[in-house]
């Protein structure tokens, strides 16, 4: 992982964490143009977050295990 990516790694994690969000709602806020900024794609592949659907069938976005872990250890919180 880019030290440089990392911040806005924890960030997003963290944001996910509050609240699992909408799959819409995480790609709006979180996708880039920029093909050498990839967050969201970095911390799936991580396996930061991961992907259910809810009771209607909507895709959501929440912070794994290994999510809340990541948080600990770089001293943020998971609510």
């Amino acid at each position: 992982m880019s030290e440089n990516i990392e911040p806005l790694m924890l960030d997003l994690v963290e944001w996910v964490a509050v609240s699992p969000r909408p799959y819409a709602d995480v790609l709006h806020a979180w996708q880039t143009s920029c093909p050498r900024l990839t967050v969201f794609e970095d911390v799936t592949d991580l396996g930061l977050l991961n992907r259910y659907h809810d009771a209607a069938g909507k895709t959501i976005i929440g912070t794994s295990p290994a999510g809340r872990t990541f948080l600990k250890e770089k001293g943020r919180t998971s609510h």
